[in-house]
Formats: C-alpha cells, structure tokens, sequence
C-alpha cells in the first residue's frame, strides 16, 4: 500500500516538474511568414509629424515607424527590413484584418469593440494620449466649453467622432461638425474659416500645428482633454506568439532606458553584472529562445533603434510635447513594463 502511494505521489511530481519546466517556443504563422518574405510590413500613417510620417527624404520617420524598425530588428535582426504600407483611418483595421499587413502602428486608439468584435489585439500603449482642440487664437477660445455653436473639423470612422457628439451632448452644447478625412483637407478648411476647431488626440494635433508651417503660431491647442485615448501597435488575433514578439519588443525598449542602457552604450552593457540587465541583454540567459527570436533580439534593438527615450527625443520632443504621462513610471509616468525573469 505504501508503496503505490509512494509511486503515485512521484508520478505526480513528475508531472508538476514536467508542467514547471521552461516552455519553449510555439509556433507563429506570422512569424514564419514575415522570415520567409525577408521583410515585416507595418501598416502605418504618411502624415503625423513626429509619428509616422513620410521626411524631406521621402522616408517613413517618427515614433510609430522607429517601432516597427525595433520589431525588424528583433525578428529579422535588421530595422531595415520593414515595408511600410500608408493607411488611413478609413482602411487601417480591415488591412490588418485582411492580412495586407501584419500590424498596424499609427494613431490607433486601445477600445474594447476593435478587440471583442473585430479579431484584433492591442500589444501595449506606445502613446498616452487624449483628445483635444486645435483653434485660431484670434477665436479667443480657452476651454473646449467655448466652442458651443462651433464648426468643428473631424475624421470619419474613428472614436474622435464619437467623443466629439459625446462632449457636446453631455454638454447641452450645439455641434455643426464638418466630416473630412484628409488632414490636407483639413489644413485647408481650418485656415480658410471652414472650420472652427480641429479635433483629434493632442499627438495628432501636435503634428498637425507642425504642418501649418509659418502659420503655426496662430493656432493653439488646448489644454483640456476630452477623453482617454491609448494608441498602440495592433495584430491579429489568433497568433499567441507573435503578439508576444510584439508586446515585449516595446517592454524591451522600456526596460532599456529604465536601466540606462542606450544604443551608444549597448556593447559596454553587455559586461554588466545586474541579473535584470543580463536576462534582457541574453548574456546569462536565452529568453529570446522563448519568443522563437535569437539571444540578442533585445540587443538588437536597443543597438540599431534605441530605448524608448531616445526615440521619443529624437522624433516627438522636437516638437515641443512634454513628455508627461509618456514617462517612466520613475519619473511619474505611465510607463511600466514587466520584469524579463
């Protein structure tokens, strides 16, 4: 009797050994398919200053498009190796959802519908932000209250929409919304006097003012929010591994800069003794192997894209956003990414 309960009792443990050990990497149509084209392709936005947008060179450059060089990197072990597919808010989510691309990075705002109804998946929150005005200072406007009456500008298909008929309903406020979707348009009609006000997220805004180039300085955006508004990089569901791939690259790029570790000092990094630095460097452990990805897919990133501060300064704070609820955690922001352990 003692016997059989003694075996029992092993064969038990075996299995909670067995159900304990590492796990290794499953499989990922998406990953195999980005490997076998020799390219990622990221559906992203021509037009955001600071964020996705096309340069003097006629080159994809912003905080969105550095993201998708980072997967590059830490998949293909080259940033080069991304194909860029512009977007708009109108075909963005049915290119992913037709697999045109293999995910979104633009001003995509994290809602529940786009991942309860439309088989899609939020990675993270590469950007806080929120939904503002942009007015003509001659207007004299200082809060979104002033605009009662108010010819706004606003894209089609997008929560902003939504939050727009929202605030002035809840409100008691009157709306005359004017429905464009190119930001040229746009840019037109507010600096003709078709518009009033301009609403999107402040990023957006921020961009936007940059584009009015000479005339930038008679336009202002409010300080006040009108919503919550979390942009981050969208996947399909289904690919388990491949959101993975995705969610802790950007943890990476976290990790990185909470560590101090930067594309200028990388290699010396590479003999640090902090475990924490080690696990995401890869040099005491292969947890690159676990992601399907090789040791130094981190490595990769942080030599060839940069941490998280040294893309937002190289691309947003130029424009003069401060970095607010966009900083680490230990500076009193939001940013905040797991442990690699």
């Amino acid at each position: 009797m003692f016997q059989r309960h003694f075996f029992s009792a092993l064969a038990g443990l075996t299995l909670l050994a067995g159900a304990a050990a590492p796990a290794t990497a499953q499989g990922s149509r998406s990953l195999d398919t980005i490997r076998a084209r020799g390219e990622l392709v990221c559906g992203t936005s021509p037009d955001l200053p600071g964020f996705a947008f096309l340069n003097e060179k006629g080159e994809f450059a912003g905080l969105y498009i550095d993201f998708c060089k980072a997967l590059g990197a830490a998949i293909l072990g080259d940033a080069k190796k991304v194909r860029y597919v512009p977007t708009t808010y109108a075909n963005r989510l049915t290119a992913l959802q037709s697999g045109e691309i293999d995910l979104l990075s633009s001003n995509t705002t994290w809602t529940m519908p786009r991942e309860a109804s439309l088989g899609l998946q939020f990675t993270g929150v590469l950007f806080y932000d929120g939904q503002g005005f942009l007015v003509s200072k001659k207007l004299g406007v200082k809060t979104p209250r002033d605009l009662d009456g108010a010819s706004v500008c606003v894209q089609p298909g997008t929560t902003t929409e939504k939050n727009l008929a929202d605030y002035f309903r809840a409100n008691g406020m009157k709306l005359n919304p004017v429905i464009i979707e190119s930001v040229e348009e746009i840019r037109n009609a507010l600096t003709a006097g078709r518009c009033d006000a301009f609403t999107v997220g402040t990023s957006t805004l921020a961009a936007f003012r940059e584009g009015l180039g000479g005339r930038k300085d008679e336009y202002v955006v409010l300080p006040d929010l009108i919503s919550k508004e979390p942009l981050g990089p969208v996947v399909r569901k289904g690919d388990e591994r491949f959101f993975d791939v995705v969610r802790w690259t950007q943890n990476a790029m976290i990790l990185a800069e909470e560590f101090g570790i930067d594309s200028g000092n990388v290699e010396a990094r590479m003999k640090d003794t902090q475990p924490d630095v080690q696990r995401l460097l890869g040099t005491t452990d292969d947890f690159g192997a676990m992601l399907g990805l090789k040791r130094d897919w981190a490595v990769q990133v942080i030599r060839q894209v940069g941490n998280l501060r040294e893309v937002w300064d190289r691309h947003v704070a130029p424009m003069g956003l401060p970095r607010g609820r966009n900083a680490l955690y230990t500076e009193g922001g939001l940013n905040y990414a797991p442990p690699i352990r």
